[in-house]
């Protein structure tokens, strides 16, 4: 079980790590013409990434639609791209914290057994 639970928050954080990668690149080129935001379907990609067997291939960036496109092509919206690096932050703390529990608890089991 544990070790199901710790897989599932590392594929988590190895998404979130994705993403944070992606909105960085969307900031990066917020001035570069005919740029268009990438993204990822988080929650498809986390359903592909949490099935047993699943092979660690990267997930895939897909365009952003509906996003108001600029003159010069671009459609890279820095207010968005800052609410999703805050997210994204936000989202990372909590596995990490979750992780240490996890970890805890599994320290805290080996302790007991060598102790008991």
């Amino acid at each position: 079980m544990l070790d199901r639970i710790t897989q599932h928050i590392e594929c988590y954080m190895d998404l979130l790590s994705a993403r944070q990668k992606l909105v960085a690149a969307n900031i990066a080129n917020a001035d570069t013409p005919g740029y268009k935001t990438r993204d990822l379907d988080f929650q498809s990609e986390f359903q592909r990434a949490a099935l047993p067997g699943t092979d660690a291939a990267p997930p895939s960036a897909v365009e952003v639609p509906g996003l108001k496109v600029k003159n010069d092509g671009n459609n890279v919206s820095v207010d968005r791209e800052a609410r999703l690096l805050a997210e994204n932050a936000l989202r990372f703390h909590m596995a990490s914290e979750l992780m240490r529990s996890e970890l805890r608890m599994l320290h805290s089991a080996v302790t007991e057994g060598k102790n008991g």
